[in-house]
């Protein structure tokens, strides 16, 4: 249950439109929900400010449906990363049927959400997601619609890598009107130190396992990116957008937020 519903729900029984034990039945699931496989954590978004977001990989259509419903339930935004393309439309079609409302399937991020994106009101300006290729847009695209889902702005700068550095710099106004970077690469994983050495705005690199034999699924990226001489970046695991994206809007958010 998110932070704005709670407060809805006690302003409620404070004017007596609700009673006592009303509101009790609303909130007697937190701080989560047992469904023996998993614990669908409803506490989350008022801890952190952020709700639980589901991994669909290794986890089967249904349990994905089962939490995703659990989870939106209360009204909060829910989502789940990984989704395999072939399940998405039976997770679509259960979720539907379990009166969460709208559910959405976002092919190129592999993302499906429960309740539409908020308006981009958030955070103190743009956050930019960067991609050297084409081949990187999956991991770009799960960065930047968890930056939307969480309400910040996002720009999409896509396939700018050092093959063609021209590339890069015709984005130039845009990277420098953002506030925080996103850096998303496979094969040797140098754009972000690139982008760090020419714009004075912190970076936040993610290493994909796009590449050749001896990319290594990554990790050839990742020690790139970790032995970066460029100051400013930070990395996060191999093909994480997720977790990119998150970290961004954390950086991102106005006092008070």
């Amino acid at each position: 249950m998110d932070p704005q519903r709670i407060k809805e729900l006690l302003a409620e029984v404070s004017a007596g439109r609700r009673s006592v034990d009303e509101a009790l039945s609303d909130l007697k699931d937190l701080p989560f929900r047992d469904l023996e496989y998993a614990r669908a954590d409803t506490h989350r978004h008022l801890r952190t400010g952020f709700p639980e977001v589901v991994f669909g990989l290794g986890k089967t259509p249904e349990q994905i449906t089962a939490l995703l419903i659990e989870l939106g339930r209360s009204g909060s935004l829910a989502f789940a990363t990984r989704v395999d393309a072939a399940a998405a439309p039976g997770i679509l079609e259960r979720v539907r049927a379990g009166g969460c409302g709208e559910a959405l399937h976002f092919a190129a991020a592999r993302i499906i959400a429960v309740k539409p994106a908020p308006v981009p009101s958030r955070g103190r300006g743009v956050i930019a997601v960067i991609s050297a290729g084409t081949a990187d847009v999956p991991v770009a695209e799960e960065a930047a619609l968890t930056i939307e889902l969480a309400g910040h702005r996002v720009e999409r700068i896509y396939d700018a890598g050092v093959a063609g550095l021209h590339r890069l710099l015709a984005a130039r106004r845009s990277i420098e009107q953002a506030e925080i970077l996103i850096v998303v690469a496979g094969m040797e994983g140098a754009l972000p130190s690139v982008v760090a050495g020419l714009y004075a705005r912190p970076v936040i690199a993610v290493p994909t396992s796009v590449g050749y034999g001896a990319n290594l699924g990554g990790v050839a990226a990742l020690l790139s990116m970790l032995n970066a001489c460029a100051a400013g970046i930070a990395v996060v695991n191999i093909d994480n957008g997720f977790g990119a994206g998150r970290m961004a809007t954390m950086l991102n958010r106005k006092p008070g937020e």
